[in-house]
């Protein structure tokens, strides 16, 4: 039993390793991310909220899960500069359609040079608005023939257990909606409240992503996976 345990401390310590995951960036993600990707990333690292983006080898696995799928018609609700969305058009074919929900366009519109440079604008259907009453005009409007393949959401967390239930009424039966930040910055294993050296949304929200895992953990509506990559990323499959 001792061994089984230095072998769990083995692999927990390469999670965490630094060195680790460059290798995983060099050997496996930045030789195969796109060109306007890679711009948009090295944009966005120049933004002051940079660190909101999604990660690369993150934006990699989202985009093998659309390509396996073979999705057609996805939900984004958080775009910020829009390395998701660019990631997410690339993985699509020509004639899908992406409706991605942002209350600020300007920070899309930092990314949309790089989306127009490969030539997917076309794809999109960005709406500048908040995520629930888009989502309410989207449950009205859109029929069940057309109902959404994936979604993927990166917003304020504290309305993720909101967001839910409305998009179980939008994503198909056996489609998929994923969840980013999921972990937290490590949080979610702390208990009571977060050091003030955290950033303050971070502490503001730690419970609210904590009571988020917890619901889904029950939730007999779907099939969940959730991964430690980037922030953590749950994956949610739609069962009925």
């Amino acid at each position: 039993m001792s061994g089984v345990k230095n072998l769990n401390n083995v692999e927990m310590n390469l999670l965490r390793s630094d060195a680790l995951y460059e290798y995983i960036l060099k050997t496996n993600v930045f030789p195969r991310e796109h060109e306007q990707l890679k711009e948009l990333r090295e944009a966005t690292k120049k933004h002051p909220m940079g660190l909101l983006a999604v990660r690369p080898d993150e934006g990699q696995l989202l985009s093998f899960i659309l390509k396996t799928m073979n999705a057609k018609r996805t939900l984004e609700i958080g775009v910020f500069t829009g390395y998701s969305l660019l990631t997410t058009a690339l993985a699509l074919p020509d004639d899908a359609k992406i409706t991605a929900i942002d209350m600020n366009k300007s920070y899309y519109e930092i990314g949309l040079p790089f989306i127009k440079k490969a030539e997917v604008e076309h794809k999109i259907n960005f709406i500048e608005s908040k995520a629930h009453p888009a989502l309410d005009k989207l449950i009205q409007e859109v029929k069940e023939d057309e109902l959404f393949d994936f979604a993927f959401v990166d917003a304020d967390k504290n309305n993720y257990i909101h967001y839910h239930e409305k998009l179980l009424k939008l994503v198909k039966v056996g489609g998929i909606i994923a969840y980013d930040n999921t972990l937290w910055m490590g949080t979610v294993v702390i208990e009571g409240p977060v050091d003030s050296n955290y950033p303050n949304n971070v502490r503001l929200w730690k419970d609210d992503v904590v009571k988020f895992n917890q619901s889904l953990a029950v939730d007999q509506r779907i099939d969940i996976s959730q991964v430690v990559i980037g922030d953590g990323l749950t994956l949610c499959r739609r069962i009925y």
